[in-house]
């Protein structure tokens, strides 16, 4: 079983962050970076958890509620990843949000 703390460690830093942008900064492109996000990682977690499904799009829920679906998105992921994934899998979902946090913030 993997630990997946570096990667709730990596969702709830991201989470925070955009949780704490204005509005401006959410509306120049930070929302969007998020919300891109929060559906890779939700595909990410259906996929290990329902092999052979097409996994359902994440739904926009808007600009102010984009931090609560990275989220829950990057937890799911994380327990999926803990009894279902790889090493590499962690690794990369890890870099994913690292670079998204990174995009969204040079978006300020």
């Amino acid at each position: 079983m993997l630990d997946p703390t570096p990667l709730n460690l990596a969702v709830d830093r991201f989470a925070d962050r955009l949780r704490a942008l204005p509005q401006s900064a959410l509306l120049r492109g930070a929302a969007a970076e998020g919300h891109a996000l929060a559906r890779e990682l939700a595909g990410r977690a259906q996929r290990l958890e329902f092999p052979g499904r097409a996994p359902r799009e994440l739904p926009d829920a808007g600009p102010f509620a984009v931090g609560d679906q990275v989220a829950v998105a990057g937890h799911d992921l994380a327990e999926a990843l803990a009894t279902a994934g790889t090493e590499a899998e962690l690794a990369e979902a890890v870099r994913l949000v690292e670079a998204s946090a990174a995009a969204a913030t040079a978006r300020r």
